[in-house]
């Protein structure tokens, strides 16, 4: 029962304040460019550089010895 309630009553403020959440928009994304910063950046290691004169392995590759004849 308290979903259902929740539910129209959000209905109804969407529909009533329609305009308030057009106005607010252009706002929000302007937001949203820190978060997505702050939530994009575990893919490349973040904003520290490698070690000086190290190269940068690709991870999962082992720097294990090779059996040559």
């Amino acid at each position: 029962m308290l979903c259902g309630f929740l539910l129209v009553g959000g209905f109804y403020l969407f529909i009533e304040h329609t305009a308030h959440l057009f106005g607010v928009l252009p706002f929000l994304l302007v937001l949203a460019c820190p978060l997505m910063h702050l939530f994009h950046h575990h893919g490349h290691g973040g904003h520290g550089g490698h070690s000086a004169g190290a190269p940068a392995s690709p991870p999962g590759l082992d720097r294990a010895p090779r059996n040559t004849p």
